[in-house]
């Protein structure tokens, strides 16, 4: 920027040159005004600074010590006031010999040096060359003149410049930022404004990004605004939070070109802690690990001595180790505006404090740390607060204030100087992983920004070696890595620029690597003392000679756990710590680690163990005090216990009063001098009808309370009255939502007569005096009484009436307000504090009643009462204490221990539960008892017998609930048996399952057989009794099962041979076999006789089929199949012969009949003619015609046959004889089955006279003729017969082959054409096709047939 204008002088209406030179001329007046020995020296640098040029001139000005103007600093870019506070920022215009700034001044002395300036400048333009020759000009003068010269000569250049490029081509160029925006680090609420000085031409068009997203203004109202104004454009975010902190980009963009340049915003959190009042204390711990055994996470992630590419980071090791050493941890870091972390280190460091090199200078991070040990890697930990990556300076400058002003410098143009040698280098960190150097900049560094080189060599030799041989760090600090632990080195730094390398720093004292922080020595001894009931002080003393100290972690440990837990998250630095969150009543003891940079220190030694309890102190004053009886010379007095009782019982009570003459009390007097435990006390030694006050104090172990307030004055005189004193000493016990219990204890004064009841009163707390009820509408004898008339949620109070036979007496005083709710109980891990008391029996049968209560103080005691009154005798019931459970035992529970139980907690908020022992809950007690005390194992089944595989004889049986301790006893015949190769005996412990297992039943087997339970003292026994034929029926079918175990050790049969008949009147024989394997052979025979496959046998999936087609007598016979291999055979047989081969038709027969159609009546040439079909015909098959239910006794005129599928009747020449209804029977062995039909008389659904007319005048279906009788034909020829067809309807044509319907295929072709002519045709012929052949054609009016036969022979056979 050496010699531009700034933009805004270049706007201004009153820019000229004399503007320029009004600073200068007011240095020269300055300078005529200086010594005579001065001018002299400065004539002869000003010749010099002639002969050398400006450069020169700059450079000895520099050198010179005889210019009363100082050597000049490092350039700042802030302005001060006089009292050196920042009060705007800097802008700089060019560089001269001196940086100065401009501005209007308000008195009067600067108007008149501006006046006198002014008056300069223009002497000086118009005898500039007189001034030259003046000697008297002093060396700083003439730089000024030089430098007027200089920028004259520019402007003129700058002027010409403008002319020549005044062509639109040579005007436009690519954008230039002229100011770039800073980085920023600011506190949050704070606003912040980026500027930038743009030019270009065309006018570049500015952009602004974060994050390298375009910031819309629009999007957030308020946040955000742009501001652009002569090239100058701003950013200003309003009111930083945490998220604003970013990288932001700012693009300048024109039809030249675009270019873009980066400034960070870092915001800081304002960590100022807030101020707590009184002790408090929230315990924290660290969530658990992600692996069983890791250390917990480190705190306190900070960052220190953040420059352009170099931060330490530093934390605090974790409270928890997960019980294994912590071997080092890792850093990883995050740029800000990514989620993506990277590890800084590559293997884990012990020390708490790391270097990380290498960051980007403009960049902002984080970082984290993570720690590791032998079970794995702790979670996280914080994340550090933002830390951007740049110089210090530049981070103070990014942080000053804002003021409003622009003050413009002027500085002298850069030039190229090699930077001197760097000061104050030293090692300020030093550990077995790396060595930290520092140092500071030269004081001769030239106008431009340096960068260094950092050499190393090993101490004894001269040999250095540069350790960042590729790139130059900028940062006045550096950290070297990878040196050998337990060398000496020595180390130095050269500065460089791009003027050259300097000479190098003084080196540094030989340096060992190795950690020179030692771990802090273990604290000294530890003492615990009592605070709450749950927390404990601990103090200790400290590490001797500890260096870096961070603090110290306080564990505690339950006696006799050998576990120690911390009691802080985070390393206090004080020796004394109130650890909190302990359990009441345990025993801890403590003990306390130092911690520094380098690690944890041993463990001091424990200390004493200590009981949580809360320090006691003295009980406050008791109150309420009232008279409970009067006469002549002493008064009863009685009074409330203290609201508060200090931690510890009250031990007693002491009485004092005083006599009051004239309301003027007197002094006080002691009653008692050994305390008493009552609330109730008789005074002695009074006068009657004196005036007395009375005052009483309470003690406990702590000592003696202070005396509660005086009571009221009452008269010592006796009284008279003849009923009874007010009850006293009321409590209120088992306070739930809608009931309590009401004790107090009986008047002192009885009246005239004893007391025979009392009354108890009740009323709403707030409610006046008036409101007052009665409870119980009849007097009780007892000293309690359960209310049983609350309302939730609503305070009552209490007082209680005693009545003699004189009346009723004076009501007591008023128990305190009572809330009638059940106290939903603080609660631990969803436990209620106070349970109801339970009747348990043991197994000894011991009756007893079980109260349990969590919220127990070290003071508190269970005390157990009978009727409400405290049980002191044990003679019926013992009592036992354990915890925070109490049990009352019955010795010898009996109708003397009827009666209410209760049991109260004391030290506790009323803790306390009731039990009534009626006498119908005392007799079931006893029964549960009793079976207690004699206890019989539950079986779930008694003792069974099951055979299993091979034919094991297994006796079981089940228990319902025994014990792993359970023995069991087996007995036969009443000897015990013992396990060996005849008996195997096992029992299940978890199931309860006891078995026997023998491996066959023997003759000698037969009798009974027991098991004998028995679990401590419970037992039972099960028995089963196997003798004659339940024995012998066992011992069979165990045969059985052990040999069909060894028949299936080979191939055998899973489903013994049988038949199947298909609808299709198919027969199988089939049987499923198991245990195959390739090897494996089926045979079959009939009659002995092997039958050879012919296509028929198959064997898939374990099932063996032979098929049986069209079956007739002569395949009847017995069947027979043998599977064998190497392993060995099975046989199975099927008996087809006689019955068996009848059954089988019969099956057959009942499947043809279930095929059959309905019958239908049919004319025909010779008469009509009655069919069925069928699906299958059979020779065998049995069918009986009937007429009018009498089987028909056929002659010429009336016939049956068969063709085909088709069963018929024919009637030749029908008559009205032959009318009525017929029936075709089935006869399948069983019930046969019959179809009919109906033929009726003229005018009915089938008439005969119908039925004739058919007959003499339909069409019916008919084979003219053409086919021949017979045919032989050689074998491999083809063969064609045809005949005629006649009918209409046209008829159904179908071919048959002994008996069955072919199917037209490639072999045998068959037509039917124009409805007239039907052709067969046999493509090749083959001893096969040799058999009976027929046509059968039909229509709705008959059905007729053709028969032939053809018979084919081979050449061979013929010759």
């Amino acid at each position: 920027m050496s010699g531009s204008i700034p933009f805004y002088q270049k706007q201004h209406r009153h820019y000229d040159r004399g503007y320029r030179s009004k600073e200068v001329e007011s240095a020269v007046s300055q300078y005529q005004s200086s010594s005579s020995s001065y001018a002299t020296r400065s004539r002869a640098s000003a010749s010099l600074s002639a002969s050398r040029g400006l450069s020169a001139s700059y450079s000895g000005l520099e050198e010179s010590r005889l210019s009363p103007i100082p050597k000049r600093a490092k350039p700042t870019y802030l302005a001060m006031d006089k009292e050196n506070q920042i009060i705007g920022y800097v802008v700089p215009i060019f560089r001269g010999s001196q940086e100065y700034a401009s501005g209007l001044s308000d008195t009067e002395e600067a108007r008149m040096k501006e006046s006198a300036g002014y008056m300069a400048r223009r002497n000086l333009f118009t005898s500039g060359l007189e001034m030259e020759r003046t000697e008297q000009t002093s060396r700083k003068v003439s730089v000024r003149q030089s430098a007027e010269h200089i920028s004259l000569s520019k402007r003129i250049y700058e002027n010409e410049e403008y002319h020549k490029c005044m062509n639109e081509d040579s005007l436009m160029h690519a954008p230039k930022f002229v100011i770039k925006p800073r980085s920023h680090t600011v506190w949050e609420k704070q606003c912040v404004r980026l500027h930038c000085t743009v030019s270009g031409w065309p006018d570049p068009r500015v952009v602004w990004y974060k994050n390298n997203v375009t910031i819309d203004p629009m999007a957030r109202p308020g946040k955000y605004k742009l501001q652009s104004s002569y090239n100058v454009h701003s950013l200003e975010i309003d009111r930083c939070d945490f998220d604003d902190t970013a990288q932001y980009r700012v693009s300048a963009m024109n039809s030249r070109g675009e270019l873009s340049t980066f400034a960070s915003v870092v915001v800081k959190k304002n960590t100022t802690p807030a101020h707590l009042t009184g002790n408090v204390y929230v315990p924290v711990s660290d969530a658990d690990a992600e692996v069983e055994g890791a250390p917990g996470a480190p705190l306190d992630v900070t960052c220190q001595d953040a420059s352009k590419d170099y931060v330490i980071v530093t934390w605090k090791q974790p409270a928890v180790d997960g019980g294994n050493s912590i071997l080092g941890y890792f850093v990883d870091r995050c740029e800000v505006g990514t989620t993506h972390w990277s590890q800084c280190n590559d293997t884990p460091i012990k020390f708490a404090r790391f270097p990380v090199t290498g960051l980007v200078e403009g960049r902002s991070y984080t970082f984290r740390v993570r720690a590791v040990n032998k079970s794995g890697m702790s979670r996280p930990s914080r994340t550090s607060e933002v830390v951007a990556a740049m110089d210090p300076a530049d981070r103070t400058r990014s942080s000053a204030p804002w003021t409003g002003q622009i003050i413009v410098t002027e500085e002298e143009p850069a030039e190229g100087v090699v930077p001197g040698r760097p000061k104050e280098l030293e090692v300020t960190e030093a550990t077995k992983n790396y060595v930290v150097l520092s140092w500071k900049a030269p004081g001769e560094r030239g106008h431009e920004g340096i960068m260094y080189y950092v050499e190393k060599c090993v101490s004894g030799t001269d040999s250095w070696q540069r350790v960042n041989t590729e790139i130059p760090v900028k940062s006045p600090r550096y950290a070297l890595f990878d040196l050998a632990e337990g060398k000496a080195y020595r180390f130095r730094v050269r500065c460089c620029n791009s003027a050259g390398v300097g000479e190098p720093s003084e080196a540094t004292e030989a340096t060992t690597v190795g950690d020179k922080l030692d771990i802090p020595s273990a604290p000294g001894r530890v003492v615990p003392t009592r605070n709450t009931d749950t927390s404990v002080v601990v103090s200790w003393e400290a590490s001797r000679n500890a260096k870096e100290l961070v603090g110290y972690y306080i564990e505690a440990s339950i006696v006799g756990s050998n576990t120690f837990e911390p009691c802080n998250n985070k390393p206090v630095k004080a020796t004394r710590f109130v650890c909190h969150g302990l359990v009441t009543g345990e025993s801890y003891v403590f003990r306390v680690k130092a911690l520094n940079a380098a690690g944890l220190s041993e463990c001091s030694q424990e200390s004493e163990a200590i009981k949580v309890k809360a320090a006691i102190a003295s009980p406050t004053p008791p109150y309420g005090i009232s008279v409970l009886e009067c006469v002549r010379d002493s008064m009863v007095l009685a009074w409330k216990q203290p609201t508060f009782i200090g931690g510890a019982d009250i031990t007693g009570y002491f009485v004092d009063y005083r006599e009051v003459i004239n309301g003027v009390p007197g002094k006080w007097h002691e009653a008692n001098v050994k305390a008493v435990s009552d609330r109730a006390y008789r005074v002695s030694d009074l006068k009657e009808n004196r005036k007395y006050q009375f005052q009483v104090r309470a003690a406990n172990m702590a000592g003696v309370g202070i005396p509660s307030l005086p009571s009221e004055t009452f008269i010592c005189e006796e009284w008279t009255i003849a009923v009874p004193g007010p009850p006293h000493d009321l409590q209120v016990t088992e306070v739930r939502a809608n009931t309590l219990v009401l004790l107090f204890k009986p008047p002192v004064y009885q009246g005239r007569d004893p007391v025979n009841g009392f009354y108890v009163d009740i009323k709403e707390a707030d409610a006046e005096e008036e409101a007052w009820r009665g409870v119980n509408e009849k007097a009780i004898s007892t000293n309690y009484m359960k209310i049983k008339i609350l309302k939730e949620g609503e305070t009552y109070v209490f007082r209680v009436r005693a009545q003699n036979k004189a009346g009723v007496g004076k009501a007591s005083e008023p128990t305190e307000p009572v809330l009638a709710e059940t106290k939903p109980g603080r609660t631990i891990k969803v436990i209620p504090l106070c349970y109801p008391i339970v009747v348990d029996i043991d197994d000894d049968g011991v009756i007893s009643m079980n109260f349990a209560c969590s919220n127990l103080t070290p003071d508190s005691k269970f005390v157990w009462s009978k009727n409400y009154k405290e049980i002191t005798d044990e003679t019926r019931i013992t009592v036992a204490t354990s915890g925070e459970k109490s049990k009352a035992i019955f010795n010898m529970p009996a109708e003397d221990d009827i009666g209410i139980y209760s049991c109260a907690v004391t030290h506790t908020n009323g803790e306390s539960s009731s039990y009534t022992l009626s006498a119908e809950e005392l007799k079931k007690l006893l029964e549960i008892s009793h079976d207690h005390k004699f206890p019989i194992i539950p079986l779930k089944t008694e003792l069974a017998v099951e055979l299993q595989e091979k034919g094991r004889v297994r006796f079981w049986l089940q228990a319902e609930k025994i014990s792993a301790n359970g023995k069991i006893e087996y007995v036969f015949n009443d000897n015990t048996l013992s396990q060996g190769e005849k008996y195997k005996m096992n029992f299940n412990k978890d199931t309860g399952v006891i078995e026997m297992i023998m491996e066959s039943l023997l003759q000698e087997d037969e009798g009974t057989f027991t098991f004998q339970l028995q679990d401590g003292k419970a037992t039972n026994q099960s028995s089963l009794v196997l003798i004659g034929e339940v024995f012998k029926g066992l011992q069979k079918e165990s045969e059985f099962m052990c040999k069909e175990w060894h028949r299936k050790q080979g191939p055998h049969f899973v489903e013994y041979l049988s038949y199947e008949v298909t609808p299709e009147c198919c027969v199988f024989l089939k049987c499923k076999v198991g245990n195959i394997k390739k090897e494996t052979v089926a045979l079959w025979y009939k009659d002995g006789r092997e039958v050879k496959g012919d296509g028929n046998l198959t064997f898939t999936e374990g099932v063996l089929n032979l098929e049986i087609a069209q079956i007739s007598k002569k395949d009847a016979g017995v069947y027979e199949i043998v599977m064998k291999d190497d392993r060995g055979k099975d046989t199975s047989t099927l008996n087809l012969t006689e019955q068996g081969f009848r059954d089988l038709m019969n099956e057959m027969f009942s499947h043809i009949a279930n095929s059959s159609t309905a019958l239908k009546i049919q004319s025909t040439e010779e008469g009509i003619r009655l069919y069925s079909f069928v699906s299958y015909y059979n020779e065998a098959l049995q069918v009986t015609w009937h007429h009018k239910d009498s089987a028909i006794a056929f002659t010429d005129r009336i016939k049956s046959g068969v063709v085909g599928e088709q069963l018929w009747l024919q009637i030749i020449e029908p008559t009205e004889k032959d009318k009525g209804k017929y029936a075709i029977e089935f006869h399948d062995g069983k019930g046969g089955l019959k179809r009919t039909v109906e033929l009726a008389g003229q005018g009915e659904t089938t008439s005969l006279s119908g039925l004739i007319l058919v007959l003499l005048f339909s069409d019916r279906a008919r084979v003219a003729g053409g086919l021949p009788d017979v045919v032989t034909i050689q074998e491999l020829k083809a063969l064609n017969l045809t005949c005629n067809i006649s009918g209409d309807p046209v008829p159904e044509v179908v071919w048959l082959k002994n008996e069955r319907e072919i199917v037209s295929d490639d072999h045998y072709i068959m037509k039917f054409e124009s409805g007239k002519y039907a052709s067969f045709t046999i493509t090749t012929v083959n001893t096969t096709d040799s058999g009976k052949y027929s046509i059968l054609v039909k229509n709705k009016y008959g059905t007729e047939s053709a028969d032939f036969t053809i018979s084919v022979f081979s050449p061979d056979s013929k010759k």
